[in-house]
């Protein structure tokens, strides 16, 4: 079992190199903001989409830059790019996963969280 509670089979995931905490933590669509399914994404699928959709970086100069193999940086960005599309086609908040602001730092919606499911954002 690991430290967040989930039991895991299988090889451990490998330490990846991520630039830092993502600008926001979530995102809510403007016609639904108190949409009640969401999709996490964790910092290492934001820093790859950065990486590889936002700088236009290779898969194997993101993958060395992340410090993980090729077929690793595209299971992630995978991931991720499925994650972010079914969020939109099907209207659902994303959440980043370990965001440095938690606690209130900054964020719309109080403790770095989405916003009460009655009450919708500010």
């Amino acid at each position: 079992m690991t430290g967040d509670g989930v039991c895991r089979r299988g090889r451990r995931r490998a330490e990846r190199i991520i630039r830092g905490p993502p600008g926001c933590s979530c995102f809510f669509p403007q016609c639904a903001p108190d949409a009640a399914e969401q999709v996490i994404l964790r910092p290492e699928e934001i820093e790859v989409l950065r990486l590889v959709d936002l700088l236009g970086m290779q898969q194997e100069a993101a993958a060395e830059a992340m410090g993980v193999s090729r077929k690793t940086l595209w299971r992630d960005l995978h991931e991720a790019r499925q994650k972010v599309a079914g969020a939109i086609v099907h209207g659902r908040a994303i959440i980043i996963e370990g965001c440095g602001r938690r606690g209130g730092g900054g964020c719309r919606f109080g403790a770095g969280g989405p916003p009460d499911r009655g009450a919708g954002p500010e």
